[in-house]
């Protein structure tokens, strides 16, 4: 399967190297922001064709399929973009940075028919599939889960600690993960929300913390507290504490409150997460069907975003 991909930068080289390790896949363009950069990466990785447009890397011969890892803010317009081309499109989150985008998005696609999916990676991680299985089997059930995604960031950078020429967001893109998971691991969407964000950087324009709340239909809740101020160390770690047990996940590992490893190598293909949404993706392009975190099953995270959007004002 030809497919192009959309973006230089650090999340592109991930989904690189999650698709170097899949057979039957073949990249055959990159489509940048950054000519240099761009040129760069395809030197590196033997991509024959770079360009700066992407309706030129869709119409590259056989390209059935493209996947976006570009800024947030052109998320929703370039899936649109890919998805009325005739092609399937895997875009990381969020889909889109409104809701009213991200409705626009499921209708595109409910009118072209092709397979198309948001990366909400969390899904596919072997640490949250292996409590997902679990959970599904009524072998635990959720009393909340206690969530920290904390980073360094008062400039403005990216994952590798080069400047963005775009503004993060700690709600619709880092909030995104675990609003989509605890819906997720819970099977319904949030019937409660609360939201508390800081003070305003003045240069970033943007909250550096907040503290945000869902309540499940059921009664479980989630905390998550996200921080652009914090000093390591960085990441998101997810404490869930269950009716029989508590779990500490970060991000493809696992472990007991205790502080334990369980071996979750039995819960997927791959150890790695990005790879094995990637490989869902194509899965779905080949059986026809539609792809775990579809854009619509992904709508409903953004429905919640936008409730906490409301209480920020």
């Amino acid at each position: 399967m030809k497919i192009c991909i959309a973006g230089e930068g650090a999340f592109a080289g991930k989904h690189l190297d999650a698709l170097a390790r899949i057979d039957g896949v073949d990249v055959v363009s990159i489509c940048g922001g950054v000519l240099e950069a761009t040129e760069k990466v395809a030197a590196a990785r033997g991509i024959p064709h770079v360009t700066l447009d992407l309706a030129e890397a869709l119409a590259q011969p056989g390209v059935e399929a493209a996947i976006l890892a570009t800024p947030t803010p052109i998320h929703a317009a370039q899936a649109k973009q890919v998805m009325r081309a005739g092609k399937h499109v895997l875009v990381e989150i969020p889909m889109a940075d409104s809701l009213a985008d991200a409705e626009e998005l499921v209708r595109v696609q409910r009118e072209t028919g092709v397979v198309a999916m948001v990366n909400h990676v969390r899904r596919f991680n072997p640490s949250h599939q292996w409590l997902h299985d679990k959970i599904t089997a009524g072998e635990l059930c959720i009393q909340q889960m206690d969530v920290q995604t904390f980073f360094f960031r008062r400039s403005n950078t990216n994952a590798k600690g080069e400047p963005r020429s775009w503004t993060d967001h700690l709600l619709w893109h880092h909030a995104c993960h675990t609003v989509d998971l605890f819906q997720y691991q819970t099977g319904a969407p949030a019937a409660a929300v609360t939201a508390l964000q800081g003070p305003i950087h003045p240069k970033l324009g943007i909250a550096m913390d907040m503290a945000l709340g869902m309540k499940s239909p059921h009664g479980a809740i989630c905390t998550l507290s996200l921080s652009f101020n914090n000093q390591g160390p960085f990441g998101t770690f997810f404490r869930y504490i269950c009716d029989h047990g508590t779990f500490v996940a970060n991000y493809d590992d696992l472990f007991t409150g205790a502080g334990e490893q369980i071996d979750v190598s039995g819960a997927a293909a791959s150890s790695d997460g990005i790879e094995l949404a990637d490989r869902e993706f194509l899965a779905a392009i080949r059986a026809g069907r539609e792809p775990n975190s579809s854009l619509a099953q992904g709508l409903p995270a953004m429905r919640t975003l936008d409730l906490m959007q409301r209480q920020l004002g």
